[in-house]
């Protein structure tokens, strides 16, 4: 099974991250500070997700690979990661819980990923992201 969805992805060591929220709610500036950290840039503004033996797979839709829109200058092409095994989703759209009672989760194609909440324009955002990231694959 195969879908598109409204994304932003980065891979972290080859962890996917799937940045998602509504247009302008800071997806690719949050993939940017993220890739200036050292992550790989899947894909921006849209990911296609692949079902594969219980894993959920990112990769870029064959038109935008290697693109990425940076705010004030246009589209800028990077180098980019084919394939991604998805860990963590971030959810731009819902507020953070100050202090997160359960951990949110999220189905895509079926397949349960761990989700975090997050406010994308914070200075800390990428370290928790990554923090998020290290918790999720330590479980």
């Amino acid at each position: 099974m195969k879908t598109r969805l409204h994304a932003t992805t980065v891979a972290i060591n080859g962890h996917g991250v799937a940045i998602m929220g509504a247009s302008g709610s800071g997806k690719s500036d949050l993939a940017l500070r993220l890739i200036d950290r050292g992550a790989a840039l899947v894909s921006d503004d849209y990911t296609d997700f692949l079902s594969v033996d219980g894993a959920l797979i990112a990769s870029p839709p064959e038109s935008i690979a290697g693109l990425i829109e940076v705010r004030g200058l246009g589209i800028v092409t990077l180098l980019y990661t084919l394939l991604a095994p998805v860990k963590l989703i971030i959810d731009l759209d819902q507020a953070p819980e100050r202090f997160p009672e359960t951990q949110l989760r999220r189905d895509v194609l079926g397949i349960s990923i761990a989700t975090l909440a997050l406010a994308a324009h914070e200075a800390s955002s990428p370290i928790k992201v990554e923090w998020a990231l290290d918790r999720v694959i330590c479980l």
